[in-house]
């Protein structure tokens, strides 16, 4: 065996490319063909190949920070990670079913209230969601869809068992970077392609086209689609146009649309307006619409909602699926999944202590050092208190917040994440920790 293999540990850990005892799990062992056949120096070689690559290619995302916003090359591994086709099945089918009921329970909350009605949710917990949008109430979007686009993220326990750590259902971002680490990996490792049978994703820009057309409410062949951004400051600005790019659509900005007396959205063109179908927001509800939310937003449209609510233009995600992102409601998810479709929930939760409880609150409290605490409505990893890697101070910090808005924290088990290798050197494996965020589109009636 390679060195490079011989000398790389699990250790405690789930390893996606080796099990405890040093063997090649069932997946990996065309990867590890693949780099036995690569001497040090050319696996170097290609590895620096792929930083020019995405270099060249202005791969980046940019990192919020109190001192200000850092633009960064986007980090490549060059060692892919493999799953095996049985575990993602396995995955697949759970996150199908996760989305069929949260799409459920969202058209739900904002039309008959069932689930609160039958004490599967608290009111109080809808209520006080920074997510829910009372605006949308009465609404029920085309085929009762309201989250088209949905990156949820997992993780795997020392087991190997998938749990779900977040379901990201409003402006779900980072497909784009998939997309590109496997063009990038196919560039730099075409061995390991011509061995294995690996599922493809190059489609995914033209399904999520296809998921955006199915959208339209006028039915015509080529339905006007825009992706509509806040501008090259956001975070996820590489995304968005690359997704516009791959579509073939137009990438718009607020200033480039504006709301008929008619309310349908136009798009501004040197031969006039425009009338656009699908919209796909990469802004989030509060930007949307300064006429109904935030009345100083300059990054939406204003009259969208009005346009939205007469069934003249698509929204993807529609306003309001973001009440399914609260880390609160996340805990009642399994409920969910069995009250809507009366199935047991495939993929499992992180056991989740709600604040809220004075019982759960008390253990949160007294356990600060060893669980994860995060805010409801936050993402990104943003507000989040990580116990075994806190101080005293910040401790003292997250109780003080804890105790003034019980609400709006959630607490958590830290998981032995699952690992796998990364090439430090160009002879040296290390594993490091991860997650996976499978990103999926769907138009019409998840069944």
């Amino acid at each position: 065996m390679h060195k490079l293999i011989k000398n790389y540990k699990a250790d405690v850990y789930f390893d996606e490319l080796i099990d405890h005892e040093g063997n090649p799990r069932r997946s990996a062992q065309s990867l590890i063909q693949c780099l036995d056949s690569l001497a040090p120096d050319e696996l170097e070689k290609r590895r620096l190949t792929a930083e020019a690559t995405i270099q060249e290619m202005g791969i980046s995302f940019t990192v919020y920070t109190d001192k200000g916003n850092i633009d960064r090359i986007w980090p490549f591994d060059i060692i892919p990670r493999t799953i095996d086709a049985q575990d993602w099945t396995i995955a697949e089918t759970g996150l199908k079913q996760r989305l069929t009921a949260l799409n459920r329970f969202i058209n739900d909350l904002y039309n008959e209230q069932h689930c609160i009605k039958d004490g599967i949710i608290p009111e109080y917990i809808i209520k006080e969601s920074k997510n829910f949008r009372p605006e949308c109430v009465g609404m029920s979007p085309p085929y009762g869809v309201w989250a088209h686009i949905c990156g949820t993220d997992l993780v795997r326990d020392e087991t190997g068992q998938f749990y779900v750590l977040e379901d990201n259902l409003r402006v779900p971002s980072g497909v784009s970077y998939m997309l590109e680490n496997r063009a990038i990996t196919k560039r730099v490792l075409p061995e390991l392609f011509e061995r294995e049978n690996i599922k493809p994703i190059d489609a995914y820009p033209a399904q999520l086209l296809e998921t955006l057309a199915a959208l339209s409410p006028r039915q015509i062949e080529r339905p006007e689609i825009v992706v509509l951004t806040p501008g090259i400051y956001n975070s996820a600005y590489f995304e968005h146009a690359f997704l516009a790019q791959q579509m073939g659509v137009e990438l718009v900005e607020g200033a480039d649309l504006f709301v008929g007396d008619d309310d349908c959205v136009y798009t501004k063109t040197i031969y006039g307006p425009e009338r656009v179908d699908v919209i796909y927001r990469r802004i989030d509800d509060m930007f949307l619409d300064p006429e109904v939310f935030d009345p100083e937003s300059v990054l939406g449209v204003r009259g969208l909602m009005r346009a939205w609510k007469a069934g003249n233009v698509a929204l993807a995600n529609a306003p309001g699926a973001g009440v399914a992102d609260d880390k609160v409601v996340y805990a009642y998810v399994p409920a969910l999944i069995r009250y809507y479709l009366d199935e047991e929930p495939i993929l499992p939760n992180v056991e989740t202590f709600l604040c809220q409880n004075d019982d759960e609150r008390e253990y949160v409290l007294q356990n600060l050092d060893k669980l994860v605490v995060k805010p409801a409505n936050e993402s990104g990893g943003y507000g989040m208190l990580v116990g075994p890697h806190s101080t005293k101070k910040e401790q003292q910090q997250f109780a003080e917040l804890i105790q003034a808005n019980p609400r709006n924290y959630i607490a958590q088990p830290t998981l032995k994440l699952s690992t796998a290798p990364a090439l430090i050197a160009k002879d040296y494996l290390e594993p490091r920790h991860l997650d996976l965020r499978p990103s999926f589109c769907k138009a019409k009636r998840l069944t």
